[in-house]
């Protein structure tokens, strides 16, 4: 993976969920099609990064992709909502998973994968708030280094994680997978205890998606 500025120029990648309705669901919030929970709850080669308790009654799993402009609302918008009301209670336990369209999201991906432990959430918090800094660009890479500065890269730590290709192949090995195990197709696409959620991506459809879980 070259780091080079023509290697990164790209246009935003602004993909949106499938919402159609494909027949009677089991509830509202749902599209039509539940996958093998086992399987979609294997972990990739670079293990899995989750907020909340590991025993929560609700697991949502996200595929995100970081150029994408729809995840990047969602994480501004909707995200701090879910986490104090969910993931801070310990009702949902969130799993994102990385689905880059393109080499720069797969770039930025690694970046959070290289900080510490504890600031991956926060690296792709600050990324998505940044999007068009980093996307609108004709020099990306610097972009994505003054960024990265503010959780402590050096431009050698920035260097060797971008040339790190077995991070890539790990990072692209969840994408893979994703599409071809679980047909994700697009970001965001959302997972709520195995099964595609069709509207996920406003408060309201949060409420409307996980309610059914937490009767009772």
């Amino acid at each position: 993976m070259a780091l080079t500025r023509r290697r990164f120029l790209t246009t935003t990648a602004v993909a949106a969920v499938a919402v159609g309705l494909l027949g009677t669901s089991a509830f509202d919030a749902f599209a039509q099609q539940a996958v093998d929970m086992a399987e979609l709850m294997k972990p990739g080669p670079l293990g899995e990064k989750a907020l909340g308790k590991e025993d929560a009654p609700v697991t949502v799993i996200e595929y995100a992709s970081m150029t994408c402009g729809h995840c990047a609302a969602f994480h501004k918008s909707v995200y701090p909502y879910l986490k104090s009301t969910y993931i801070d209670t310990g009702k949902v336990r969130l799993i994102l998973r990385e689905f880059p369209l393109d080499p720069l999201a797969a770039a930025v991906f690694m970046l959070a994968r290289c900080a510490p432990e504890d600031k991956y959430f926060d690296m792709v918090s600050l990324f998505f708030e940044q999007q068009t800094a980093w996307t609108r660009t004709d020099q990306p890479v610097d972009a994505l280094f003054n960024l990265s500065k503010q959780v402590g890269f050096t431009q050698d730590s920035f260097k060797q994680c971008l040339t790190n290709q077995s991070l890539l192949d790990g990072v692209n090995a969840v994408k893979d997978r994703g599409a071809d195990k679980f047909k994700v197709n697009a970001t965001p696409t959302f997972f709520v205890n195995g099964q595609r959620a069709k509207d996920f991506q406003s408060i309201e459809g949060v409420d409307k998606t996980l309610a059914p879980f937490l009767k009772g």
